[in-house]
């Protein structure tokens, strides 16, 4: 049953600290470099998020198999495991490429969502390596069968860089236990490449050597090395108390945990919310975040490095009446649901368009209006929760649809609120 949160805040100041849980895009990294590693890594400060969750049970072999029945697809299932990720989107990625050096014969499905998430990129890719894949329902997207224990028949392959990083991270996971290794090349100009990058750390940290050399990636076959990582805090969910604080009229908040060199490419809000009149101090093992009048100077922002960024940033531009300019866009159309759609649809409730031209989108605030009350629809889709969320320092009542959509990656969003003064009420 799904359950809607309405929001007020009496006053326009944020004070506390707020504890963030580990963040999910390093913790699915680590899970699966733990899987392949035979038991050498660990991995400290497990992510609260549902997706890691869901990772962790398919990992542990505690997935659902069914025998002897038909899935929703129909296709019998004996002596075939169904794993079945719900909308877990790095975990539908990660582990299409990780099943295709397992024993199992394998059926990877999820949500209605996720079969209209693309992954025939990613299948084309591990077929030239040799998988053996094929598609249940639709050509290119979710439900697979893979069958395991890879037969390596090259050890060079092709990606497109624009599309999604998490293709690029789930053969780069996969490389060094792959018999001759893997040399990657990617095409054209590469999307959310932070997150390429916090891939490789990880697996360097793990002892897994690579070579980076203009477009191509080169990690030859080897083994791992006995280490512990350890997941730093969410970035991605420090975003929304930034936006928080860009919304409030004073805002003193401490995040422990963060730190200024982080792996995670979201840490780069640090430097775009003080555009927002909004500095961040580090300090006592965290960071701290106060708010100062700043005259907004900034028109144009490209989000092609962080993309999670994207509703948060837009929604506190709409909020404010920063008719800025947004680029770096083009992955959103594909993730959850089709974010842009859905920014246009929900700042429409407040009067502001998010206009789009090509490859550049602009706000057009010029009918703004803050309304008494707004009831934001989510789309089965995490961020717009948490997006949308700060909107309660403006108006009076916010309603957020399907408010549990924020267990993918921060299940307790909802009580940090509460401890810092927004007061709840829920239905359903």
């Amino acid at each position: 049953m799904k359950h809607n949160i309405t929001l007020t805040k009496k006053s326009k100041s944020v004070k506390g600290t707020v504890h963030l849980t580990g963040s999910k895009s390093e913790c699915n990294r680590a899970l699966i470099i733990e899987a392949l590693s035979d038991g050498k890594v660990k991995v400290e400060n497990i992510s609260d998020a549902a997706d890691t969750a869901t990772l962790l049970q398919v990992l542990g072999h505690k997935s659902k198999v069914e025998s002897q029945e038909k899935n929703d697809s129909g296709l019998e299932t004996q002596d075939l495991r169904l794993v079945n990720i719900g909308p877990a989107g790095t975990a539908m990625r990660f582990l299409t490429a990780y099943f295709t050096l397992q024993q199992d014969e394998v059926v990877l499905t999820g949500s209605a969502r996720m079969k209209q998430r693309p992954i025939g990129i990613l299948v084309d890719a591990l077929r030239e390596l040799g998988a053996e894949i094929e598609y249940v329902e639709n050509e290119g997207f979710p439900p697979i069968k893979l069958k395991g224990s890879l037969v390596q028949l090259s050890n060079k392959v092709s990606i497109k860089g624009n599309i999604s990083s998490q293709y690029i991270t789930a053969l780069l996971l996969i490389a060094a236990r792959l018999p001759f290794g893997l040399e990657l090349h990617i095409e054209g100009e590469l999307t959310s490449r932070p997150y390429v990058e916090m891939t490789l750390a990880m697996l360097q940290s793990a002892g897994i050597q690579h070579a980076w050399t203009d477009n191509v990636i080169s990690i030859p076959n080897q083994g791992f090395a006995e280490t512990s990582l350890h997941v730093e805090p969410d970035w991605s969910a420090a975003s929304y108390w930034y936006a928080i604080a860009a919304l409030a009229d004073e805002a003193e908040l401490f995040l422990p945990g963060l730190t200024p060199y982080s792996l995670q490419g979201d840490s780069v809000i640090t430097e775009i919310m003080a555009n927002f009149g909004i500095t961040s101090q580090f300090k006592d093992g965290g960071v701290y975040l106060t708010k100062e009048v700043k005259p907004f100077a900034r028109k144009i922002f490209d989000l092609k490095s962080c993309p999670d960024l994207a509703q948060t940033i837009i929604v506190v531009c709409a909020a404010l009446g920063h008719e800025a300019t947004f680029t770096g866009l083009e992955t959103l159309k594909i993730k959850e649901t089709d974010r842009i759609k859905a920014l246009q649809n929900e700042l429409a409730k407040i009067g502001v368009k998010l206009i789009e031209k090509g490859q550049v989108y602009k706000l057009d605030c010029s009918e703004k209006q803050i309304p008494e009350r707004i009831f934001v629809d989510t789309y089965e889709d995490h961020r717009m929760a948490m997006a949308f969320a700060p909107l309660a320092l403006l108006i009076s009542e916010v309603e957020i649809e399907d408010a549990d959509v924020v267990e993918k990656s921060y299940p307790a969003f909802w009580k940090d609120l509460e401890k810092v003064g927004f007061d709840l009420v829920i239905r359903g």
